[in-house]
This record gives C-alpha cells, sequence and structure tokens, in this order.
C-alpha cells in the first residue's frame, strides 16, 4: 500500500492528454436575477417530469451487475418502474451475495434461472452478454468505468449508481463513455436521487426562477455515525477481505466524500445551476475508523471563478451530534434545497405542500425517488427519446476526488489539475489473491510531493 499510495498521490499532479477534456461543457441555468420572479415565470424552468409509472411499451429485460443491497435494492426498483419489467440476469463475485438477491427477487416474482447467476470478477461480461436489454450497475464504484465500458460496447441502456468512479482517470473514461452511448442512441441514468425526487424538484424550479436572486454561497453538512466495516475473518485473503469491507478502502470506494457524500455535492451543484469550481481546499482525517485506508472526516471549501464558495463538512463517527443540510444561499433569501425557500429574516417564502397520510387529495405526495429514478430511464427508452445524465454525474464525483485529494495531500486543488491527473487506484488485475502494494496505511496530509 505504502507504494501503491505514493505512486499515486505523485501522478494525481501530473498533467495529461486528458487535460484538454478540463473545458467541458456544462450548462449553467442559474444567472444574475434584479427582480422577483412570478409564477409564471418559474414554469419555463425546465425540470424533469414526475410519473406514476413508465408508460407501457415493449417487454424490457435487466441484468444485475452486483447483488449487494443497493445492488438489490435496484433491481426491485426497476421492476416497480412499471409494467413489462423483468429482471433475468445476475451476477456477482460473492455467491451468498449472489444467493441472498436471487431469493429476494424470487420473493418478488422474478425467479432467477440458475444459467443467468453469474460468480465471478468476468460476471459482468455474462449478464451483459444473456440477453438483456438494460444494466444495473452496482457494484463497489472501482468497477464502475470498466462495466460501463462493456455495456456501452453491447448496447446496453444504463442506470449507473453513484459514483461513477474513485479516480480521475475512470471520471474521465465515464465522461467520453457516455458521450459514446448518447451518440449511440442509448439512454443512462445515474444514481443522484435528488434531481429525481419531486419535493426537491420543485424546489429547484422555483430557485431556479430566481425565487432567491443571485446565488452568493451555499453550505453543506452531512453528519453522520459510523459505517458498517468487517474485520479480516480466517481464510480471506487480500482481495476477499477488500471486497467484502469495501466501503472502507479507498481504492474499492473513493472514500466517504466520493461514496456518499457526493449526493450532497450534487445537489449543490444541482442547485448551483451545476458550475464547475475553480478549486477545492480541504482538511479530514481519521479518529475512529478501525479498518480500511481512508478518513472518517472532510471539510471542503469550493472556490468559484465569481470569488463565491461553497463549504462542505462530512463526518462518519459514532457517538456524536448528526445533522444533514444543503442550504444555498442568495441575494433575496435562502433554501434547504429539499423543500423550503426563506426570507433573510428567517420566515417561510414558499414550502412544498406535503399532503398528510389521512388527505384525500395526494397529488403532492412525493413518490419513491429510487423508483423514479428507473421510470425516467424506461419511460426514454420505451418513447424512444434517449437522455444521459452522466456528465453531471461525472462533474458531482470529480468535485468529490478534489475535494479527497486536497484533504490527502494538504494542497489546494484546481479543476485544472483534476482533469489533467494520471491518478488511477486499484491492482492491475482483479483476482482473488495477495493484491500487491495495497495495505492499511493511512494518507498524512502535509508529506505528498509538490506538484
Amino acid at each position: 500500500m505504502k507504494e501503491h499510495f505514493k505512486s499515486n498521490r505523485r501522478s494525481f499532479f501530473k498533467t495529461s492528454a486528458w487535460g484538454a477534456l478540463g473545458t467541458m461543457s456544462i450548462p449553467v441555468v442559474l444567472g444574475s436575477c434584479s427582480s422577483a420572479p412570478k409564477e409564471e415565470k418559474l414554469k419555463d424552468v425546465a425540470v424533469p417530469e414526475i410519473l406514476k409509472a413508465a408508460p407501457d411499451g415493449k417487454p424490457l429485460k435487466a441484468g444485475l451487475v452486483g447483488c449487494g443491497g443497493r445492488g438489490s435494492g435496484a433491481a426491485e426498483d426497476f421492476i416497480n418502474a412499471g409494467n413489462g419489467l423483468q429482471v433475468t440476469a445476475i451476477g456477482d463475485i460473492f455467491k451468498d451475495k449472489l444467493d441472498s438477491c436471487r431469493e429476494t427477487l424470487k420473493a418478488k416474482g422474478q425467479d432467477i434461472p440458475d444459467e443467468n447467476c453469474f460468480l465471478g470478477f468476468d460476471a459482468y461480461r455474462k449478464v451483459i452478454d444473456s440477453g438483456v436489454d438494460v444494466v444495473l450497475l452496482c457494484t463497489p464504484p472501482v468497477f464502475r468505468p470498466m462495466h460501463f465500458e462493456y455495456a456501452i460496447k453491447k448496447g446496453k441502456h444504463c442506470f449507473i449508481e453513484k459514483p461513477c468512479a474513485v479516480d480521475p482517470v475512470g471520471a474521465r473514461q465515464m465522461l467520453v463513455l457516455g458521450k459514446q452511448a448518447f451518440q449511440q442512441g442509448l439512454s443512462v441514468i445515474s444514481g443522484t436521487i435528488r434531481r429525481s425526487q419531486k419535493d426537491c424538484i420543485e424546489t429547484y424550479r422555483r430557485v431556479a426562477g430566481g425565487a432567491i436572486g443571485e446565488i452568493i454561497s451555499a453550505h453543506v453538512s452531512r453528519l453522520g455515525g459510523a459505517l458498517w466495516f468487517r474485520q479480516r475473518e480466517k481464510g480471506w485473503d487480500d482481495m476477499e477481505y477488500m471486497m467484502r469491507n469495501w466501503v472502507n478502502f479507498c481504492w474499492t470506494s473513493g472514500d466517504l466524500v466520493v461514496e456518499q457524500f457526493i449526493h450532497e455535492i450534487d445537489m449543490m451543484s444541482w442547485f448551483l445551476g451545476d458550475r464547475k469550481p475553480v478549486g477545492a481546499e480541504a482538511t479530514g482525517g481519521r479518529q475512529r475508523r478501525v479498518t480500511g485506508d481512508m478518513y472518517d472526516f472532510f471539510s471542503i471549501e469550493y472556490v468559484y471563478d465569481s470569488g463565491h464558495r461553497a463549504l462542505c463538512t462530512s463526518r462518519q463517527i459514532g457517538g456524536c451530534d448528526n445533522n444533514h443540510l444543503v442550504m444555498v444561499y442568495g441575494t433575496k433569501g435562502y433554501t434547504n434545497c429539499f423543500d423550503t425557500i426563506f426570507n433573510h429574516d428567517g420566515t417561510v417564502a414558499w414550502k412544498y405542500p406535503h399532503p398528510k397520510p389521512e388527505d384525500a387529495d395526494q397529488s403532492m405526495a412525493v413518490p419513491n425517488p429510487y423508483v423514479q429514478e428507473h421510470i425516467r430511464l424506461v419511460t426514454a427508452i420505451r418513447t424512444n427519446k434517449p437522455m444521459s445524465d452522466v456528465e453531471q454525474h461525472v462533474q458531482s464525483t470529480l468535485m468529490a476526488l478534489m475535494g479527497r485529494e486536497s484533504a490527502y495531500t494538504g494542497k489546494f486543488v484546481t479543476w485544472d489539475q483534476i482533469m489533467a491527473s494520471t491518478q488511477k487506484l486499484g491492482p492491475e488485475t482483479y483476482q482473488f489473491g495477495p493484491v500487491p502494494g495495497i495495505t492499511e496505511e493511512i494518507p498524512v496530509a502535509g508529506v505528498a510531493p509538490k506538484a
């Protein structure tokens, strides 16, 4: 691990031909607003449509790659997105995970035959080649670019769980693959759920229409308890231990700021108009985590070309007070991004009308956003209107990577640096057995080589 981390920390600051992608275009929908918006003006803001179910159409078969909790959940969400939807193939590297997922799906009426249950690091190829129309990519994120590349090569629509990569090389690969998928008429939807959540969408629509004026800053916080972990058990080799404990290793998960905090970073970025920051200044460390090589707290400040800043803090330590907020501030007010807009004096200017369970009118009820993601995907496929959110997913992943690397190295990291970095985490090949060069050594800020 020592040599692995040294080489990757050093390569992070190197430039490469990929640096040209640093100018990728990100649409900006938030601008200066000098007057309070009228309600009819707000209706002009483009937002995702919320549907009760995807429209009927040709039957669609999905293959699941990654049978853990999130993968099993995604498979159920796909089934629940409309009529004529099946999960017909599943794959994982662990038989116990595959068997558990298979039982879960059987209880939902999806009986996967033996010949469509695949084990091993090449199981993703077998799932994709089994005759499915859609692929659900839900493994630890280190595998996402490799799996997405094969799915696109085989002409499959995809659901991609967040994050889309654990390093800059993988993120840029995803960006290129996303463009290829769209050019082929394939649809891709990501697991950044807030963009498919009705109350968040309605709040965004008003903010994008000028309800809080010109955006001037943001404050994001996700303070939670310690995450699950696995100690090495007798008989586990390096790879099995790391894969079963994947949320605690940087090369498998990207660290907590990439694997989990990306939800809040993505939501903030959405409300800021998906403007890319010019740099990140971060600190972080480790107090309580008992396995793996990651930090358990981060504080990141993103700096924009306007000079405005956004502060993002995250923690995974048990026994502490918890907090979860995404606050965006403007010249005329501020919002919690979920369901409320405030005046500067703290009074409520607008609040999403959540109905009570006993209310007769449930038209403003918030449908399950996890299912909505799949409704959007199936709708795009069945209406032959391809859609892809890969570009915004990549940007949010890169923002998280900027924060991680700034905290790990103790250096300020720019957008141009992250776009040019040759950093690639993980072993050269994936197989059970020893994982050379990777242990549980913790990154130490201030000792990384200078750019």
